[in-house]
């Protein structure tokens, strides 16, 4: 579908019978059908100023009051003030810079939008701002009585609101959803809360364009409709939004972005949006815009023809490599051969590598030098880079990927001279015994390869035999250690204690998901006096501290180390010693007493155990929380913000277009296999802590015992000592009650496809195939939790958004045995013994009750109301020595499992 509008002329309201919007902060602003755009300031927003965030953070209200007042100087004539960080009390720092806007009339003499997803938040706001503010947001997602609570106190406070076009089933993503909710929302507000007509700004949801999907290409076009829409049908309503979205695909692009965002706003505007979110450094003069890009950026916007994206695409890489100099391959091409390399480094381009290494390997001595000068010169230019916060790790995988095809090549004719080459040092790394997790450590080696060391990868479960038997064979100069699972921090224990005991002094570094520089500190440090140990937080860090080992200053740093070792050490020591712990009796009287009600339960619709066999992936899709995906990559920041972050924004938008395509292949050839297996069982608490879980109604023959651990840290009169057993009901009780398990897999043949990268020295698609084969793990969880609460189970009616999912709003929960609610990782055994989950979903426990495939999540299911997360953390040895009796098990082979929760 093509749209050309039919322009007579800016669009025109008709304001005959609704008073006009009023706002204002000292001063007032009113809206007329002679007012120009209403441009609102989006600097003093957390999310979209990272110079904002880190004033909030550090405490400097009086810097963060100088962005306020640089937008009302550049001619903000509304402020948007956000507060929304995980770090960050949104409640009280929105509080206190309101009341400092408050004392700053240049400042306060404009309105303020209050921003934020809490609602706590926007109340606090609105009890102490001055003047006619407006409240963003609000939408039917939640249902309609909370959205009625919401403008009623809105309209009490006298708020203007923005309305978001969101509602149960999800934002709205077409012209029909769009004009539908708003109608819907405008008909509430109107005729039911009586809000002032004139006091509704809609926001129908600007989405980016030219994102390569079909379904996106309308995007621009039905905003413009949807605005035409409600202008001319929902009298006295107003439309705003935030225009830099439409522009995400081209993010490190200013110059097409700056277009975009022009044209969109003259489109929009003349359609009837009068108020948005613009960044003014970010729009070019619209007559100013070249023809031939104006032609482009339209034909995108107003989905002229099927050419039009991959048009503004192709234009788009011409202006990028313009902006460096170099107009395009041909041209680049022609560089002398050091520039041509760098070059293919940098950008990650890969099809040039056997032309230039057979040109280079000529022009030196020995084809080692082309290596120890060409590629590490290039890479030194990455690696500048990358310290510099100028590449971001996808990029600098992308540079290895180049640099391995570069180095195969030369491998022959290196073999032919027996020379040896200079590297910065070996490295040995391993997944320590009993772990199967190796993501974050290929990306460690990746990057230490990048910067000249070699690397010796012994892969994932690795005895300490073979790391030390290796090490001493290849006279490693550095020994990195990773693991995800906590048992892994025990074995990073006895891989120090082996060292030790074995007189060697090789540094020794240690990384992976569940390490801490406390642990490191406290648990592995003091026992490997005689080597250097330190805490590696992640792959950027790794390059660093093997460089300070190896180089001329490692006494100074390795002192240093020690001690601000000793420092967490003590610390450590009186933060533990001012914290107090119960008694296992005690705790358990403290258990949260939960009304049981024989009506609160839901007699599932199946019970036993069922298996799913090769699961469609494309089901899973819309299940995938994507911000661990991002984590991985070392880019921190919450999806989708993360596409928008000025620093990483552009990086991560192209690693999630990557990840897309990468799906579409997976799905697409069968690259990896789903698998699943569910159950439900009768169960009851008996003995506080131990959960029977029986073969049938009869509930005479018990299948599993579920040991249950319990909160033991001494807490206020109003808290609560909890064991996930709380959560079914006491055998005592009479109440008849269930419990749940699962393991699910998306790994299964994944190792078919890493062979073909790894043979083409593809680290980059590698870590890629293991990262979405995670995410696709999480996803099958989730989605099989949905099936069993709404089917198999059917305890819960209503399917919840994807937004919803990702923030656990539904009811019950699913906790795993190794992790915060139960950390015992010996309770999987019993799991999947009554799944038969390695018979049938073929997901095998490794000797530390790792799962393989990697790519896999088990836990059990709960179903009452008043379920939640929580954590166990610190036990005393009283409790363990108990559940070790009634396990059966060694009590020092149990502590070992538990040693990490130890409070004693």
């Amino acid at each position: 579908m093509s749209f050309h509008p039919d322009y007579t002329g800016q669009y025109k309201y008709k304001w005959t019978d609704i008073p006009f919007m009023k706002l204002s902060g000292l001063e007032p602003l009113i809206l007329t059908p002679e007012s120009n755009f209403i441009n609102i300031g989006e600097r003093t927003n957390v999310a979209g100023s990272k110079k904002f965030l880190r004033l909030i953070n550090t405490n400097e209200f009086d810097a963060a009051l100088s962005v306020a007042r640089e937008q009302v100087e550049n001619g903000a004539q509304v402020i948007d003030i956000n507060m929304d960080d995980g770090l960050i009390d949104g409640k009280a720092a929105m509080v206190k810079f309101l009341k400092l806007i408050a004392s700053e009339p240049d400042i306060s003499r404009v309105p303020i939008m209050i921003d934020s997803s809490k609602w706590e938040i926007i109340e606090a706001g609105l009890q102490c701002v001055q003047g006619k503010s407006i409240v963003n947001s609000i939408s039917l997602k939640e249902g309609e009585d909370n959205f009625k609570y919401q403008a009623k106190k809105i309209k009490a406070y006298g708020a203007a609101v923005i309305v978001m076009a969101f509602d149960e089933k999800g934002q709205a993503d077409s012209y029909e959803r769009r004009i539908e909710i708003c109608k819907r929302s405008y008909d509430i507000l109107v005729n039911e809360v009586n809000f002032n007509p004139q006091d509704i700004i809609f926001d129908p949801n600007i989405f980016p364009v030219a994102t390569g999907m079909d379904e996106h290409r309308q995007n621009a076009i039905h905003f413009f409709q949807a605005t035409r829409w409600i202008r001319e049908n929902l009298p006295g309503a107003h439309v705003s939004g935030g225009v830099s979205n439409v522009s995400f695909s081209f993010r490190g692009n200013n110059t097409v972005r700056e277009a975009m965002h022009s044209a969109f706003l003259y489109h929009a505007i003349r359609e009837g949006m009068d108020m948005g979110i613009v960044n003014p450094s970010m729009l070019e003069v619209y007559d100013n815009i070249s023809k031939d890009l104006l032609t482009k950026v339209e034909d995108v916007l107003l989905d002229r023809h099927e050419d039009a994206t991959e048009n503004l695409l192709n234009f788009a890489d011409n202006v990028v490599e313009k902006a460096a100099g170099v107009k395009d391959t041909a041209e680049w091409r022609k560089l002398p051969i050091q520039e041509r390399i760098t070059h293919s480094l940098v950008k990650g381009i890969a099809d040039f590598a056997t032309e230039d290494m057979e040109e280079a390997r000529h022009l030196v001595d020995a084809p080692i030098k082309v290596i120890e000068g060409y590629l590490m010169n290039g890479m030194n230019v990455v690696g500048d880079l990358f310290g510099a916060g100028k590449m971001f790790l996808p990029q600098v995988v992308k540079s290895a990927r180049v640099m391995k095809k570069a180095v195969a090549y030369l491998l022959p004719f290196i073999e032919e001279t027996k020379e040896k080459g200079q590297t910065n040092g070996k490295i040995l790394l391993a997944t320590v015994k009993g772990d199967v997790h190796d993501i974050g450590k290929n990306i460690v080696g990746v990057v230490l390869a990048c910067n000249n060391y070699e690397i010796i990868d012994l892969g994932v479960m690795v005895p300490v035999e073979k790391i030390i038997e290796t090490a001493k064979l290849h006279d490693v100069d550095i020994i990195g250690l990773s693991g995800l699972i906590t048992p892994s921090l025990d074995e990073m224990v006895t891989v120090a204690e082996e060292l030790q005991n074995q007189g060697m002094a090789i540094p020794l570094l240690i990384g992976g998901a569940t390490t801490s520089k406390v642990h490191t500190a406290v648990k592995i440090q003091e026992k490997y006096t005689k080597g250097d140990t330190v805490h590696v937080l992640d792959a950027s860090r790794s390059v660093t501290v093997a460089g300070e080992l190896l180089g001329k200053n490692k006494s100074t740093f390795t002192n240093n180390i020690a001690e601000e070792y000793d420092k967490i050490r003590i610390n450590y020591a009186k933060k533990v010693g001012i914290k107090s712990y119960l008694s296992i009796d005690e705790a358990r009287s403290n258990k949260q007493k939960i009304d049981w009600q024989q009506e609160d339960i839901k007699i599932p619709n199946f019970i036993g155990v069922k298996h799913y066999e090769n699961f469609d992936l494309k089901e899973l899709i819309n299940y995938i929380d994507w911000t661990p995906f991002f984590y991985t990559w070392e880019m921190r920041g919450k999806y989708p913000a993360i596409l928008k972050d000025e620093k990483k924004g552009e990086e991560a938008t192209k690693l999630f277009k990557d990840a897309e395509a990468m799906l579409e292949k997976i799905i697409a050839e069968k690259w990896l296999k789903a698998n699943a297996s569910v159950g439900i069982w009768p169960a009851n608490t008996v003995d506080d802590d131990v959960i029977e879980i029986y073969k049938d109604e009869d509930r005479k023959e018990v299948i599993h015992y579920q040991y249950a651990l319990r909160q033991q840290l001494k807490k206020s009169d109003k808290a609560f000592n909890h064991s996930v057993a709380d959560f079914i009901a006491p055998k005592t009780s009479g109440i008849k009650d269930y419990i749940g398990g699962f393991a699910v897999t998306s790994g299964l043949n994944i190792e078919k496809q890493l062979k073909i990268f790894e043979a083409d020295h593809d680290d980059y698609n590698a870590i890629m195939l293991k990262a979405l084969a995670d995410r696709l793990a999480e996803a099958f969880a989730e989605k099989m939790h949905e099936i069993v609460r709404q089917e198999l189970w059917g305890y819960e009616k209503e399917k919840l958004n994807k937004n919803d999912l990702i923030k656990e709003k539904y009811q019950g929960i699913r906790p795993a045995p190794g992790y915060p609610a139960n950390p015992d990782h010996t309770e999987k055994i019993g799991l999947f013994k009554i799944l038969a989950a390695t018979e049938n979903s073929k997901i095998t426990l490794t000797e530390s009750l790792a799962m393989f495939p990697t790519a896999a999540v088990s836990g059990w299911y709960f179903s009452h109301p008043e379920t939640h997360y929580f954590g166990v953390g610190k036990i005393k040895m009283d409790q363990i020595e108990e559940i070790a009796t009634k396990k059966g098990m060694e009590l020092k082979v149990y502590k070992r499992w538990l040693s990490s929760n130890l409070a004693d």
